[in-house]
């Protein structure tokens, strides 16, 4: 590419190709980088994004549906069985009382057991801390 008698440099062409169909530079991502690490760091202090309860469909005295809140999701119900037991609740426990299938039970006490809610006391026995 010559212009009156001057050559284009390859950096320059590339810079203009760059510039002309908006493509990224290692500059730009590393600044769209940092600003994810800020809001990351920003929502684990201020303990993530709020969650919302789930909406039961509930059906008035005149028959219509009315959204709202359920009144105990399955987690807060495994966890007031593990609760009632003083000695600790075994799987065939928590399944009996709240009528889950296995699999739903073991993902609860998973989950109830990562968050610290409860813990286990021996192989297949929780209780709530």
């Amino acid at each position: 590419m010559r212009h009156k008698g001057k050559s284009v440099s390859f950096d320059a062409m590339v810079k203009f190709f760059m510039h002309t169909y908006n493509i990224p530079t290692k500059k730009d991502v590393d600044k769209l980088m940092n600003k994810l690490e800020q809001i990351e760091k920003l929502l684990k202090s201020t303990g993530g994004p709020a969650k919302r309860g789930r909406q039961a469909s509930i059906k008035n005295n005149r028959g219509k549906k009315v959204k709202g809140r359920s009144g105990s999701t399955a987690v807060n119900q495994v966890f007031e069985v593990i609760k009632g037991f003083k000695q600790g609740a075994g799987l065939p426990d928590i399944k009996e009382k709240t009528g889950f299938d296995e699999k739903k039970v073991r993902n609860i006490i998973f989950r109830l057991n990562k968050n610290g809610v409860i813990k286990r006391q021996s192989r297949g026995v929780y209780v709530a801390t």
